[in-house]
């Protein structure tokens, strides 16, 4: 059990790093062509960066979403005993957001391979199927986070039944949990919210799942 709840505290910090990295890459690095660029040039940007969009994508989702799996295991591991009904609930949530996550990442890796395909001789296609792979993508997990936000929000109820992580901790869950829910209206300013607070909630997490011993589970018949 030790060891599963180092695993998970390593998996929260690797995605505190991976939220930090997204945030470096595509608000300091990524320089995608202004909106009045043509289809062309920006289907012959996409051909240019494809090896660096596949890389990204692969971290941002799929490896994020094995990360995310470890660590649902082990906090519902951790709280299970002292708050069995809340934490397989949320652990339910959690699992739907691992899957996705890393289908998000999927779809837009062959969809990225697809449109550059396409490029070459119907440039129009591409961008329309370009447009509807983002939008899935977006759907699904980068554009709201209505999953992921009900996950930490019972978590953080669960942990305060089971007096259990951090009182402090747990409600800055609620706070991270409220607005991921919140995504669900179409403001940019809720995402970038809800991704901001989520680092400082993973970072925290993964500190204290490597610090902290386990509390003596209650007995439940």
């Amino acid at each position: 059990m030790d060891n599963l709840q180092k695993l998970g505290g390593l998996a929260a910090l690797s995605m505190a790093i991976i939220y930090v990295s997204a945030f470096i890459f595509f608000g300091a690095f990524w320089d995608y062509p202004p909106s009045g660029a043509s289809t062309l040039q920006k289907l012959a940007f996409l051909e240019e960066n494809q090896e660096i969009l596949t890389i990204v994508n692969l971290i941002m989702y799929v490896v994020f979403g094995v990360f995310l799996a470890i660590l649902v295991i082990a906090l519902h591991e951790r709280l299970k005993g002292n708050a069995k009904a809340l934490s397989q609930t949320a652990s339910v949530f959690g699992l739907l957001w691992v899957g996705l996550v890393i289908a998000s990442g999927m779809i837009a890796n062959i969809g990225l391979g697809n449109v550059i395909g396409l490029s070459l001789n119907e440039p129009e296609l591409a961008r329309t199927v370009w447009l509807v792979v983002n939008t899935i993508v977006e759907g699904m997990g980068g554009g709201n986070e209505i999953v992921g936000g009900l996950w930490v929000l019972l978590l953080s109820i669960a942990a305060i039944k089971a007096d259990d992580l951090s009182r402090k901790f747990n409600y800055l869950g609620i706070f991270v949990g409220f607005f991921g829910i919140l995504t669900i209206y179409p403001a940019e300013i809720l995402t970038e919210v809800f991704g901001l607070s989520q680092i400082v909630w993973f970072s925290w997490l993964g500190l204290i799942m490597l610090k902290q011993p386990l509390k003596r589970q209650k007995i439940q018949v």
